[in-house]
């Protein structure tokens, strides 16, 4: 199955109003990256174990390890539901600009 089909299939699995909420998020987030690489992560190890809740990823980031002296490619921002609401993951601070713009001039990182 094609990444928009497993994207779709999972923000259609959760409950209401998780369903919604998590639809209205995905679709302010391509509105804000209105050109990024979709991703989405299963939560399953190469076993077939679940070792995480299922993720939507935005956006392209090559993360260096230092330590290892080695890279990973992975998303910018991750939209993942749990038993008790929705994480929004940011994980590249270059964005946080495109963030502001599009949600306002306030700290949007500050907020409930």
């Amino acid at each position: 199955m094609h990444v928009q089909g497993q994207i779709k299939k999972y923000i259609t699995s959760q409950p209401e109003p998780k369903r919604s909420d998590m639809q209205a998020l995905h679709l302010l987030t391509l509105k804000a990256l209105p050109a990024c690489k979709l991703w989405f992560f299963d939560g399953k190890n190469s076993k077939n174990q679940t070792i995480a809740n299922p993720t939507i990823g935005y956006g392209f980031h090559t993360i260096e390890y230092a330590q290892w002296n080695d890279q990973r490619v992975f998303f910018q921002i991750g939209l993942s539901a749990n038993k008790t609401g929705i994480s929004v993951y940011i994980l590249v601070s270059q964005i946080r600009h495109i963030l502001a713009r599009t949600y306002g001039k306030e700290n949007w990182a500050k907020q409930p």
